[in-house]
Order: C-alpha cells, then sequence, then structure tokens
C-alpha cells in the first residue's frame, strides 16, 4: 500500500482512484493552508512518507531543484499530472496505478530513491 498527497488544484477524484486501489490519501485541504508554497507542500509529502500528486507545471522544476540538489528533498515523491481537461485526471490516474505501484515498490527499495512518474493525454512515463 502506499501513500499520496494530493497537491492544491489536483481534482478530488484522483484521490478517489487511489483510495478504490487501497491506498492511502491525504487532502491538500485537510494537511495544508489554501496556497501553500510548493517546498511547504514537498515537505509535508516527505514528513508523511507519500507521494506528492501535482498537476502545477512548477512541480517538475520543484522536483529536478530539490530531488537531485537537495538532500532533505532527495527522497521526494512526484506524480505529475498534465492534462488540458481535469476531467480526465481519474482515469488517467486509474490506467496509471499499476505502473504507479510498480514504481513505488522500486523506489522503495533502496534509500534515497527518487520517484518520479508523469501522466500526461497519451503518455504515461517513469524517470528514473
Amino acid at each position: 500500500m502506499l501513500k499520496v498527497l494530493l497537491d492544491e488544484g489536483v481534482p478530488i477524484r484522483v484521490g478517489q482512484a487511489f483510495e478504490n486501489a487501497g491506498h492511502d490519501v491525504i487532502y491538500f485541504k485537510d494537511a495544508l493552508e489554501t496556497g501553500s508554497a510548493d517546498d511547504i507542500v514537498a515537505i509535508t509529502a516527505a514528513a508523511n512518507d507519500a507521494i506528492l500528486i501535482a498537476c502545477d507545471g512548477d512541480m517538475r522544476t520543484m522536483a529536478k531543484k530539490f530531488g537531485v540538489s537537495n538532500t532533505r528533498f532527495r527522497e521526494l515523491r512526484l506524480i505529475k499530472i498534465t492534462l488540458k481537461s481535469k476531467a480526465r485526471a481519474y482515469d488517467r490516474a486509474h490506467a496509471a496505478m499499476s505502473l504507479i505501484e510498480h514504481e513505488w515498490k522500486i523506489a522503495s527499495q533502496k534509500a534515497a530513491r527518487r520517484m518520479f512518474v508523469e501522466v500526461s493525454e497519451n503518455v504515461i512515463r517513469t524517470h528514473r
């Protein structure tokens, strides 16, 4: 079982896709204040040993910045959802679930192993 933290702006239904698959979900509104800075969101995800799910393009830049160069964020695990319509987010999260679960398993086997999965209109990609 894995744990995810939905960033602000990620549709609630994405969390439901993870709950339906038997995973724990931390909803933004339950953990952080509206408008929290990206680094606070990342710290919260890491402190809860959760995968951060974001629709924000800045999160990719942050993942590179913190995931590679800053030791506090070396274990940042990120799922970036990039869709023209967020209405498809549930379906795309559901379609990506087995890959996400597989990547979580691999990332969990090694200390300080990043996880970065991109889910877009026609592509589900992992970066190792």
